[in-house]
């Protein structure tokens, strides 16, 4: 059993990670309950918390719509990305279709590319197919986008499992449709599931592509509703941090219910490479 002497260099190394993580939510929690108007500077809590400054928050950013537009896109997104995703990782990582290496070398572009550098091209892209202001626009955009990293990430798994399954599947006379879907999807259930977990941050926490390609606000990610605490000439400091803890809930109340899984699925990831 290690000593208290070997183990404090990693409790620290936690305890110091953790403030640094939990330390922006505290300072936000703050300056959301300060009195509307003001400007909240550091951390300080108030004699008189404003808690109604989150329904206030709520009803400034109209966040119902937002919030429906929301689901609306994450049930597009995921079940999308995660069915093409899967079955391209199948495909690169244990049928080495022709052709694999050279897609796979293009998904890993695709890694490198910042999102701002594509927005452009994404925007008259969609125009010309008449997709623009339209969610069906966005949601295919976000499959696009999310491509690469999700078939590298199910390439990754499928290249784990041992090619002795496959071998003796195809002997007992199923089909490769039949491996696929029999075996090889009920062995992928832990992969899949912590690549929709992280698709659903990135759709939920979308705006650089959901403000670029949707004029109307009603239609975009509740991330947007981060435009109506800006004015012309002000900006309310305190209701926009209210607004923000708004916004981030669902995405912190999703990790914290399956955070065990999204551990295991990342340093399993880590160790596959």
């Amino acid at each position: 059993m290690r000593s208290v002497r070997e183990r404090f260099p990693g409790v620290l190394l936690l305890v110091v990670t953790m403030l640094f993580c939990i330390f922006p939510l505290v300072s936000m929690l703050s300056a959301a309950l300060q009195p509307q108007g003001s400007v909240p500077s550091g951390i300080s809590w108030p004699s008189d918390p404003q808690w109604h400054n989150f329904a206030d928050a709520w009803k400034v950013a109209d966040i119902t719509p937002l919030l429906v537009s929301s689901l609306i896109l994450v049930a597009g997104v995921v079940p999308l990305a995660a069915l093409f995703a899967t079955m391209a990782g199948y495909a690169l990582g244990q049928l080495k279709v022709p052709g694999g290496n050279v897609f796979f070398v293009l998904l890993l572009f695709g890694l490198t590319l910042p999102q701002e550098a594509t927005i452009v091209p994404l925007y008259y892209q969609m125009r010309d197919y008449g997709l623009l202001n339209s969610r069906l626009g966005l949601i295919l955009a976000l499959v696009g986008g999310f491509m690469p990293f999700a078939v590298f990430w199910m390439r990754a798994h499928f290249m784990s499992i041992p090619k002795d399954l496959t071998e003796a599947t195809a002997i007992d006379g199923a089909s490769t449709w039949k491996s696929f879907r029999y075996v090889q999807i009920p062995l992928a259930i832990p992969a899949i599931s912590s690549m929709c977990l992280l698709l659903f941050l990135w759709t939920w926490n979308n705006f650089l592509q959901a403000i670029t390609l949707i004029d109307e606000p009603s239609h975009r990610t509740m991330a947007g509703a981060l435009l109506n605490f800006v004015g012309q000439y002000s900006t309310d400091v305190v209701l926009l941090n209210a607004g923000s803890l708004i916004i981030m809930a669902p995405t912190i109340i999703v990790f914290l219910v399956f955070q065990r899984q999204f551990s295991k699925a990342m340093l399993a990831g880590a160790v596959k490479g």
